[in-house]
């Protein structure tokens, strides 16, 4: 199993190359090239939350059309964890991940510790488990913290998110592919129409020649599922990766 911290994330964001711009399919490009410049295997499996569940959307359509070359192996199974297929709403511009990169865009580029900044935003209203989670992508620079990621580049991406759609692929997943959809209970980003779409491709009788979609619900979680609720994400993945 690989962990890769996305473009602009994590210790990718401290990566020369990973040029503008900063977007979903270059994100979906920099995981085949990833895959390409190690020699590994194509993944059998992907995993993406949020803003990473379209970039695995984008990768395992890009796979099925070529885009990174004939040898390309499709992944047998994507999860997609609270990830809206389609385009964001911008009446949607309210939710939890906008207000959280509202606030950080607001902080100073350098904040005096992460206790500081765990208080800030508990004040703000954020709960103290988002919070702590936040802290932890700071990193020391000199007497104060400062970001371990690309706020800007992230914001870029996250802009990107909103705009893409891949109710297509999903509409037509590739012959023995699951796009596996996992909703968080309690995530503010879900339509009723978007369920109610999901639920009728889940219900699909295949013949098939085509992948299949599956929908899980993640009780007791917000947006943010590896935070609120990493057991029960757990009970509905590890079996059916098992199984692959």
């Amino acid at each position: 199993m690989v962990l890769v911290d996305l473009r602009n994330h994590g210790r990718s964001a401290e990566i020369e190359g990973l040029d503008p711009p900063h977007d979903i399919a270059n994100a979906a490009n920099d995981l085949a090239n990833l895959v390409k410049a190690k020699g590994w295997d194509w993944p059998d499996v992907v995993i993406g939350h949020s803003m990473g569940g379209k970039v695995a959307l984008h990768f395992a359509q890009s796979c099925a059309r070529a885009d990174y070359g004939q040898s390309v192996a499709l992944p047998k199974q994507l999860w997609v964890l609270d990830s809206v297929p389609g385009k964001v709403k911008t009446e949607n511009s309210e939710g939890e991940v906008e207000k959280v990169l509202q606030t950080l865009q607001s902080l100073p580029s350098s904040i005096p510790s992460r206790k500081w900044l765990v208080n800030h935003m508990m004040e703000l209203g954020f709960s103290k488990s988002l919070s702590e989670w936040i802290g932890t992508n700071l990193k020391k620079s000199g007497e104060r913290e400062t970001w371990a990621f690309n706020l800007d580049g992230a914001v870029q991406m996250f802009n990107s998110y909103r705009e893409m759609s891949y109710w297509p692929l999903l509409e037509h997943p590739p012959q023995g592919m699951e796009i596996a959809i996992v909703r968080a209970e309690k995530s503010d980003r879900w339509d009723p129409d978007v369920i109610q779409r999901l639920e009728g491709l889940a219900n699909r009788q295949g013949d098939g020649s085509e992948g299949k979609v599956s929908v899980h619900v993640l009780p007791n979680a917000g947006h943010w599922v590896h935070v609120d609720n990493p057991k029960g994400l757990l009970e509905i993945v590890a079996p059916r990766i098992a199984s692959v």
